[in-house]
C-alpha cells in the first residue's frame, strides 16, 4: 500500500491548497515535511497559474509545532554548524513569497505551527483554534520568528505573555490580538480561506505582488524609507498593462481580465 504524502497540494481554479498531512503526529513540522513546504513553494512562485496559496492542516488541527522527536538531529546540526539546519530551507522561501499566502487554522497551531501561520499575510480561525508558543516549557525558544513576527503582530505586552508563559490563546483572544483576520465557524476555515484567496486572484496579480511587497517593507524600513518603497511600487504599478485594461474596463463597466503585466 503506497503511504499518504506528508503534504497534499492540489489547486482550486488559480489558487494553490497546500495542506499539512501528518495527522498521527498532529500535523507536526518534520525536516521532511519543511522540505516539501519549501519545495511546493519554490514550484507555485514561478507557475504563472497560481495567484494566491493557502495552507491548512488535516483532520482539524493546523500544525502542533515542530516535531519534538528532531531535536537531537537539530542539536547534532547546529553543533557541526550545518547551514541545511530547518531554518535555512521554508522559512525564507515563505518570507519572500511574492504571492499572497493564507493560514486557515483549524485546532492548534502552537509552536512552530504559530510560526508559520505568522509568516503567512493572512490567518483565518475556526471558533475552537488555539494558538501557543509553548517552547520554554520546553527548555527552548522560538526558532523560526515566533519571537520577532508575534511581537509585531500582537503587541509587546501579550506577545510576552505568550512567550514566557507558554499559556495559549483562543481564537477570539487571537482576533482581538490581531493574530487573525476573522474566526469563523469550526470546519470552515478552509472555505473561508479559499473565498478569500479566490477573491484576491480575481485582481491585478502585479498590483497585488506590488501591495504585499510594499507593506512587507514596512517591517524592515522607517516611515519615510516605506513611503519611497510604496511611491516606487505605485509608479510601476501605474505603467503596468494591467492599469490600463483596469480603467479601460471600469469606464467600460466590464469585468477586468488581467494578465500580471
Amino acid at each position: 500500500m503506497t503511504s499518504e504524502p506528508i503534504l497534499k497540494s492540489r489547486h482550486e481554479g488559480a489558487v494553490a491548497v497546500l495542506e499539512i498531512n501528518r495527522p498521527a503526529a498532529r500535523n507536526s513540522l518534520s525536516p521532511a515535511l519543511v522540505d516539501a513546504i519549501d519545495s511546493a513553494l519554490r514550484a507555485l512562485r514561478h507557475n504563472q497559474a497560481t495567484c494566491a496559496v493557502v495552507i491548512t492542516g488535516a483532520d482539524g488541527c493546523f500544525c502542533a509545532g515542530a516535531d519534538i522527536t528532531g531535536f537531537d538531529d537539530m542539536r547534532q546540526v547546529a553543533l557541526l554548524g550545518d547551514s541545511r539546519a530547518m531554518d535555512a530551507r521554508m522559512w525564507p522561501v515563505l518570507a519572500e513569497f511574492p504571492k499572497p499566502v493564507i493560514a486557515a487554522v483549524e485546532g492548534l497551531a502552537l509552536g512552530g505551527g504559530l510560526e508559520l501561520a505568522l509568516a503567512c499575510d493572512i490567518a483565518i480561525a475556526g471558533t475552537s483554534a488555539r494558538f501557543g508558543v509553548p517552547e520554554v516549557k520546553l527548555g527552548v525558544i522560538p526558532g523560526a520568528g515566533g519571537t520577532q513576527r508575534l511581537i509585531r503582530a500582537v503587541g509587546k505586552s501579550t506577545a510576552m505573555t505568550m512567550l514566557l508563559s507558554g499559556e495559549f490563546v483562543d481564537a477570539q483572544t487571537a482576533l482581538a490580538a490581531g493574530l487573525v483576520s476573522e474566526v469563523t465557524p469550526d470546519g470552515t476555515a478552509l472555505d473561508r480561506a479559499l473565498a478569500l484567496a479566490e477573491r484576491i486572484a480575481r485582481n491585478s496579480p502585479m498590483a497585488v505582488a506590488l501591495a504585499k511587497d510594499a507593506a512587507l517593507a514596512s517591517f524592515e524600513t522607517s516611515l519615510s524609507q516605506g513611503l519611497q518603497h510604496e511611491k516606487r511600487n505605485f509608479h510601476i504599478a501605474l505603467a503596468s498593462d494591467d492599469s490600463h485594461e483596469g480603467q479601460a474596463a471600469f469606464l467600460a463597466k466590464r469585468a477586468p481580465e488581467f494578465t500580471g503585466k
